[in-house]
């Protein structure tokens, strides 16, 4: 399995129901190969492309690695249409072992960019969900076993959404009250079809249930209030929202870094667990320090400093001087520069 780490690949790989697991000229990680093993690929059948030139793992293993468990898990949540099971083993042997893997990234911005939706947007979205949600429970130190369960939870959040028609999930304009209305049973049909699921945690389910409730009593399916939702519904509450606005939708293009972060604080989306959010957002705005961002008004600098008593705020070093952002109320970071 070794020799094979950092060599790109001739041509696309099928598994046995035609789905491409690895593209043509992709680059092997040890994860993709991980994947053709779970899918019974004979590993001294593969073409190779000419000419290799050795490819350092770790500069590959984040872009790769989000796609091929975006492809992995696509296949499986489609084949719950047909069996009206979910293929619960499956997706613990070969999408959660990936989505605890790219959750250990050690530069998040990185992370957050790679599992960005661009196009197939459900289901870059449950693997997105996935990923930051892990992210924050090892931010919260659960325990190995609490964070496979709320990994699992997050990754099938909107299982429900399967049963729902395609042209309502993709549509490009705005939901009318009765699609809306359509959408909001993903919560319902994603618990259906989840605590019917021999060998689940109910905990799980409730995920599904639970997410887009709100601390306020405001969200939906049934107006829990914040101490009658499970914190890992919470959890993934706060990862959904941050996915969904850095996300190309139908409907949206990416919000600006400053946006997402003064939204999601202000309860835009709903009111968030207060702990959580917190814990999120100065988690986040911490690793920004010596990260080159883009602000709104077209400069680009260092983030030197984060001011603790308004986070949202750095300070930024320029070409020539040093720009206090909690001074300059009309400037705002826009993105951060790879």
């Amino acid at each position: 399995m070794e020799q094979l780490i950092g060599k790109r690949m001739k041509h696309d790989i099928l598994n046995a129901y035609g789905v491409t697991i690895v593209p043509a000229d992709s680059v092997l990680t040890r994860e993709s190969v991980n994947i053709l093993i779970n899918h019974r690929i004979d590993l001294y059948s593969l073409s190779l492309a000419e000419d290799q030139k050795p490819v350092a793992e770790n500069s590959i293993q984040l872009g790769e690695l989000v796609q091929q468990t975006v492809t992995i898990s696509k296949e499986l949540f489609e084949s719950i249409l047909v069996s009206r099971k979910v293929p619960l083993m499956e997706i613990r042997n070969e999408v959660l072992p990936a989505i605890l893997q790219l959750s250990k990234n050690p530069d998040i911005f990185e992370l957050f960019e790679a599992v960005k939706a661009k196009d197939d947007y459900v289901y870059q979205h449950n693997v997105g969900v996935g990923v930051i949600s892990t992210l924050i429970g090892r931010w919260m130190n659960l325990d190995d076993s609490e964070l496979s369960i709320l990994s699992l939870a997050a990754t099938l959040h909107d299982v429900g959404k399967i049963k729902l028609p395609l042209e309502v999930l993709n549509k490009p304009g705005k939901l009318s009250e009765v699609e809306f209305q359509l959408i909001k049973k993903h919560t319902i049909l994603g618990y259906e079809l989840l605590k019917g699921t021999t060998g689940l945690s109910m905990r799980i389910a409730r995920v599904a249930l639970q997410h887009h409730e709100r601390v306020d009593g405001k969200g939906y399916p049934l107006g829990l209030k914040k101490e009658n939702i499970d914190v890992f519904s919470s959890i993934v509450a706060v990862a959904d929202i941050f996915h969904a606005m850095s996300s190309r939708r139908p409907y949206h293009e990416p919000l600006s870094f400053h946006e997402i972060v003064s939204q999601m604080s202000q309860g835009r989306f709903g009111a968030l667990d207060p702990h959580i959010i917190s814990l999120f957002i100065e988690n986040m705005m911490k690793r920004l320090v010596g990260k080159q961002v883009l602000l709104t008004d077209g400069r680009e600098g260092e983030v030197v400093y984060i001011n603790p008593h308004n986070i949202e705020t750095p300070l930024i070093k320029l070409a020539d001087y040093f720009l206090d952002l909690s001074l300059e109320r009309d400037i705002h970071i826009k993105s951060i520069i790879a």
